[in-house]
């Protein structure tokens, strides 16, 4: 498939995780992809790095300009970039707060504000932004997570309001539990990583964590040409778990009673 041939993707976040996967599959329906990171290493030969912190203004504008000036023309951004927290409300601190905050919404307001100027002159402009579940459905100890996600929730819509009557399109990914590296972090601190993780799968209507390469496949369909009546689009890539209600494995049995 080659849906993106002729475009030119930035992808924030993408050495890793969901930004790579997304990544490589622009790369291979055809795109010219530039990653931008912190640490932008490791990664495939057709893909460009560039390293730039979304929390640095002059960083992120300097990086869209590289990206224009390389390829001479910009016409897909994934804001993709984002970091966890975990937490109640009294847990978090100020500073944490205006970090993730800065990070998770204000980052990507940075990107698209550089990158505008551009969008406005392709003919297949789009935006898709990361989000989570967590914006809508409740999650113990994320209060601080979900509060950032909340937040990209709404400003996708409003992007998408402002910018449609000028061919942007502005939707959001919302993933559920990810076979990412954060989960694997968070399993590896608890006494019996195997069991916590069953814990998690057992309450998953697919029975297991959503892939990154999923994920980079709903990032990939709201960005194409092809969906070009998507927009203001909240795509819950997330294994049933907002929507369905479905008994654990233990309680099959049950079911018709």
């Amino acid at each position: 498939m080659s849906d993106f041939e002729g475009l030119v993707a930035i992808v924030t976040g993408g050495a890793s995780a969901i930004g790579l996967a997304t990544a490589k599959l622009l790369t291979s329906r055809g795109a010219q992809v530039a990653v931008l990171d912190v640490k932008p290493d490791g990664l495939p030969d057709d893909i460009v790095g560039i390293e730039a912190d979304v929390t640095d203004d002059a960083q992120v504008k300097a990086a869209v300009d590289a990206v224009v000036e390389r390829f001479g023309r910009l016409d897909v951004v994934v804001n993709n970039v984002g970091i966890p927290a975990v937490g109640n409300v009294a847990e978090n601190s100020d500073d944490e707060w205006l970090h993730v905050l800065d990070v998770n919404v204000v980052g990507m307001v940075r990107v698209a504000r550089h990158a505008l100027p551009h969008l406005r002159r392709s003919p297949a402009a789009a935006i898709v932004n990361t989000c989570s579940i967590v914006a809508w459905a409740g999650l113990e100890r994320r209060t601080l997570y979900s509060a950032s996600k909340g937040a990209v929730y709404a400003l996708t819509l409003a992007m998408a309001a402002d910018h449609v009557r000028e061919g942007i399109r502005v939707n959001c990914v919302a993933p559920g539990a990810a076979d990412s590296p954060w989960v694997h972090r968070q399993l590896s601190r608890t006494p019996d990583p195997e069991a916590a993780r069953q814990a998690i799968v057992d309450t998953l209507p697919m029975g297991r964590l959503v892939s990154t390469e999923e994920i980079a496949g709903a990032i990939a369909y709201l960005a194409s040409p092809l969906s070009g009546a998507s927009v203001g689009t909240v795509l819950a890539v997330d294994g049933g778990i907002h929507g369905l209600r479905v008994r654990p494995p233990a309680q099959q049995h049950l079911i018709g009673r």
